[in-house]
């Protein structure tokens, strides 16, 4: 009976973190942005077990024929722990912004919270999220704050150029807000434009121009430095955003980090973690 009553216990206790993020399908920067994250919540919380999973089909396929790494989805990563008994499940998404993939992550949430498979199962927020209304944390200063800590220090005629990803999804407004909160914040000579979507480079290039400035710092604001960094961003092709500035007369540098590999970042995701825990026992609470 002990045994029996002991096994129940233990099985009470199963609890997992679902990290999940696009993908990547460059390794170095999977391992520096994508992996270190994940590290840093593994040793935040020891009592519980850390999984990955990525949005992305066409990513986990190129890896699984590329080299052989097999990542699972987020509805098969969610059907492995309930297969394997977990109780208790927390998803923290490290994207950027509530839109596309986020909702695709929610719905997915959302499907086995209805099924009842899980004791508990919740989502944490992306990096963007709240703007400081109501008691909740501006999440926008908090991430300009952590940006802050890898920019190079503006000179003179200098600027830098943060690139979003950007899309048709409403959600993707966080990019047009954090314009708005960085020059709130007096960051002036700092921009925002999107890959696929508002703000767009043409639009900073004018104003690039108006401020004079002569030397811009491109970097992605993106969790990792991979497809578009490299391409859209670095590429040599006339459609990137380096060959679209040079054109324009100005003088680039590429800072080529993803959001992931700054510690200070992985301490947002991880307190978005956090809230999304703490809110789920409040919640629990006072149901009962």
């Amino acid at each position: 009976m002990e045994e029996a009553a002991s096994a129940v216990n233990c099985l009470a206790d199963k609890r997992a973190i679902l990290v999940v993020s696009f993908g990547t399908t460059y390794l170095d920067t999977l391992k520096m942005a994508i992996e270190s994250t994940e590290s840093k919540i593994r040793a935040t919380f020891p009592n519980y077990e850390v999984r990955r999973a990525f949005t992305s089909r066409i990513v986990i396929k190129k890896l699984a024929e590329r080299d052989g790494i097999l990542i699972d989805t987020e509805k098969q990563a969610l059907e492995r722990l309930q297969a394997e008994g977990y109780k208790e499940v927390f998803i923290q998404p490290l994207y950027v912004a509530a839109a596309e993939e986020y909702e695709k992550l929610r719905e997915v949430s959302v499907h086995f919270a209805h099924t009842k498979v899980f004791d508990k199962i919740t989502l944490g927020r992306p990096l963007l999220y709240y703007m400081g209304q109501k008691g909740n944390p501006d999440d926008y200063l908090i991430a300009i704050k952590a940006v802050e800590t890898q920019l190079p220090k503006l000179r003179y005629q200098e600027a830098i150029v943060l690139m979003g990803h950007g899309g048709v999804h409403p959600a993707n407004t966080a990019y047009a807000a954090l314009q708005i909160k960085l020059e709130e914040a007096g960051l002036n000579n700092i921009f925002v434009y999107t890959v696929e979507g508002f703000p767009a480079l043409d639009s900073v290039i004018e104003k690039l121009k108006s401020k004079k400035v002569k030397n811009v710092t491109l970097l992605p604001f993106m969790l990792v430095a991979g497809d578009h960094a490299t391409k859209d961003m670095a590429g040599d092709e006339e459609d990137s955003a380096k060959s679209q500035l040079l054109k324009a007369g100005f003088n680039v540098d590429i800072y080529f980090h993803g959001l992931g590999e700054n510690l200070a970042i992985q301490d947002i995701y991880v307190q978005h973690l956090k809230d999304a825990i703490d809110q789920l026992i409040v919640h629990k609470a006072k149901k009962h």
